[in-house]
């Protein structure tokens, strides 16, 4: 995915907000601890009700997902089914993914 496209996704992602893209990139990329309200947590947890599992693979690295795809954020999130699928994603990505460190 290219830098236009992924903006426009963050754009859309922050369609209630005015939140400068280069605010949300520099969110994710851990230069800012906070763009408008949202943390990286709380922004990602938004990305996890909005898009499509394949659509944030696009967007995020599998090893950039691992780390964001906390037992935290998937608490957050209101549908169960979805707090059911990103559990099951987690833990494959930790099967798969090795640790680093």
């Amino acid at each position: 995915m290219d830098q236009q496209e992924r903006n426009k996704l963050f754009r859309q992602v922050m369609w209630d907000y005015n939140i400068p893209v280069t605010d949300i990139e520099a969110l994710f990329s851990g230069n800012l601890e906070h763009a408008g309200h949202y943390d990286r947590s709380t922004l990602f947890q938004k990305m996890l009700e909005s898009y499509s599992w394949f659509t944030l693979l696009r967007i995020f690295t599998p090893e950039e997902i691992k780390v964001m795809l906390t037992s935290d954020v998937i608490k957050g999130l209101k549908a169960p089914s979805l707090r059911k699928k990103y559990e099951f994603v987690k833990k494959r990505l930790q099967e798969v993914i090795p640790a680093t460190g």
